[in-house]
């Protein structure tokens, strides 16, 4: 079961719905003119049902007491213009939110796109999936209906339960207050229901993102599941999830059951009272029957109103619940740049060729316990200029962090790196990455074609032969070109189609078709044969001629690409050195080249995650 990301399971204490639902105000702005305009037609149409009772109040004391039969034709009509007069404005209400409303929606789904994608990789790393993605669908669906339902709803209904209680006091002050007497009684269970639904409703929208987590890992991960049979642990997972969603919807059908139940009987009780009080006036003579009539119908009309505000109630609680998820995404911290020199592209040092230096760089995971061992301790390191440079350690020694800190995928906690004398900080990310081409251990295709994949890593010009060239450095031009559509064969969700050692060439050429300035390779051929791998480092030798080069190693072939090699141990840099110099005078790097294993000796936290 999948644990909960930083989203906490109930909304904290002390939350003004109000104020939170006011955040979306920035995106109904644009709106706002059709929004109010059909809130205004909404009440028109809404006070059109209280001219009834008053039409009605007049055919019973005029027409049909006076036996005139053309008189009550007459309020017929009256009665069935009104009537349709109120379905067209309903019916335009609608037409004027509709578009607007799903334009909101758009927008703020496409915002929070490209939010997540400017949030730092540490978020994505806390974070569930099925979370953010629940907060880009279900989440952004309640916020619509809200706008275009109780919004409105709750400003329509209470104009006409105000307009109704002038009515119903013009018409019979006695009458009315009797009406009047649940209105606190109301107020306080409506009060009580709210605070208490709004933690119910943040407890299901939470369980709804743990739900679509297990969807989503279980379809990934279709093959782990099939491969080692855990179709049943995952159903039961899924199971579980599903009792605890379902005991929570009940939950809230329970409570809306309970405030429905309320709201519809006190006010009951009040007409009932009405009832009787005027049906004795009337008999009495102190009250004409066409008053009566009015009184009822006018209290009846009300009925929908009043009834309604215990799901209005609700539907805003969900909303505000889905709003505070939604700005939990969007609150989060992005990735800045700093600004300073070399932030616009221009070099601080006239460019002058450096290669990159790693100078008292440390590393420690933001959510990593205050007591915990950095994963990088003051590493300092030179990659020269053109030179290609392997980086050898144990499992979790934090090779594959170290690589991550030159693109700025992390960021540093101490010292600084430099490419070619600029401090990568001071660097405007969108240059940084355009400068850096990364390839990683696990190669992430995207559902698109093999050559959109591929020039993802190129600059906007790029063609066939770039495309051509990089799939020939990763000996991939022959599979593609046995594809049924060659490079424009659709690849399928994470490339699933292809085989792994597949998907790791594209990855490779995709890192290598915009010919960067500084190329970082994490074990980029771990998941080829022999043969392949050979052809692929013949090839890749002559890219790694043009580039300066930092390459994740575990295999004494691939050591064998780079000018130097470095041993990382213990978060730092043990031994710097050729692979001859090393194997001489390192037992450590001898070991891990021997074959022998690759745990790594220090027993600190994973930093390749």
């Amino acid at each position: 079961m999948p644990e909960k990301p930083l989203a906490p399971e109930s909304s904290p204490p002390g939350r003004s719905a109000v104020r939170t639902l006011l955040r979306l105000w920035p995106y109904v702005r644009p709106v706002r003119v059709r929004l109010f305009t059909a809130a205004a037609v909404a009440v028109v149409a809404s006070c059109l049902s209280l001219v009834i009772p008053l039409v009605l109040k007049w055919m019973v004391d005029g027409p049909v007491a006076d036996r005139d039969p053309g008189g009550v034709w007459l309020g017929a009509l009256y009665l069935l213009l009104l009537g349709v007069a109120e379905a067209l404005l309903f019916g335009l209400r609608r037409w004027l939110v509709a578009r607007p409303l799903a334009s909101v929606e758009a927008r703020m789904r496409g915002e929070l796109f490209g939010r997540l994608q400017r949030l730092p990789i540490a978020f994505h790393d806390r974070w569930a999936s099925g979370q953010l993605l629940s907060r880009g669908t279900t989440d952004l669906m309640l916020v619509r209906m809200f706008l275009a339902f109780p919004l409105t709803f709750l400003v329509v209904n209470g104009v006409t339960i105000l307009v109704g209680y002038v009515l119903l006091l013009a018409q019979d002050p006695a009458l009315g207050l009797v009406l009047l007497t649940p209105v606190v009684p109301l107020v306080v269970v409506c009060s009580l229901f709210e605070s208490r639904y709004a933690l119910v409703a943040r407890r299901a929208q939470d369980q709804v993102g743990d739900l679509t987590t297990v969807v989503e890992e279980s379809v990934l991960g279709i093959r782990i599941v099939k491969g080692f049979g855990r179709h049943r642990s995952q159903a039961e997972a899924f199971r579980a999830l599903t009792a605890l969603l379902r005991g929570t919807e009940l939950t809230k059908a329970r409570l809306l059951a309970a405030i429905w139940a309320l709201i519809t009987l006190l006010p009951e009780l009040a007409i009932g009272a009405a009832l009787v009080l005027g049906t004795v006036r009337v008999a009495d003579g102190e009250l004409s029957a066409g008053t009566l009539v009015a009184f009822l119908s006018t209290a009846l009309a009300l009925r929908w109103p009043v009834e309604s505000i215990g799901f209005l109630i609700a539907m805003s609680q969900e909303a505000a619940t889905a709003t505070e998820r939604y700005f939990e995404v969007m609150d989060a911290e992005e990735e800045t740049d700093h600004g300073g020199p070399g932030a616009g592209g221009v070099p601080v040092r006239g460019g002058a060729a450096d290669g990159v230096r790693f100078e008292g760089v440390s590393f420690r995971h933001p959510d990593a316990p205050p007591d915990a061992p950095p994963v990088l301790d003051g590493v300092d390191l030179h990659i020269r200029p053109g030179e290609t440079l392997a980086l050898v350690g144990g499992t979790g020694s934090g090779k594959t962090t170290l690589t991550a800190l030159v693109p700025r995928l992390h960021e540093v906690t101490a010292g600084r790196i430099l490419l070619d004398g600029e401090d990568i900080a001071l660097m405007g990310r969108e240059r940084l990455r355009s400068l850096v081409a990364v390839a990683f251990e696990e190669p992430t295709l995207f559902s698109a074609s093999v050559g959109e994949n591929v020039l993802m890593g190129a600059d906007a010009g790029a063609g066939e032969p770039e495309l051509r060239r990089a799939l020939a450095v990763a000996q991939a031009d022959g599979f593609v070109d046995r594809l049924p559509e060659g490079a424009r064969t659709q690849v399928g969700e994470q490339g699933l189609s292809l085989s792994g050692g597949q998907r790791q060439r594209l990855a490779l050429a995709r890192a290598v078709v915009g010919r960067p300035r500084f190329l970082i390779l994490d074990d980029p051929l771990s998941a080829l044969d022999v043969h392949t791998e050979a052809r692929v480092e013949a090839a890749l030798r002559e890219v790694l001629r043009e580039t300066t080069a930092l390459v994740v190693a575990h295999r004494p072939s691939t050591v064998m690409l780079a000018d130097r090699v470095a041993l990382l141990s213990g978060g730092r840099i043990a031994a710097v050195g050729t692979h001859q110099e090393l194997l001489r005078s390192s037992a450590e790097y001898a070991w891990l080249m021997s074959g022998d294993g690759k745990a790594g000796a220090d027993g600190r936290r994973d930093g390749e995650r």
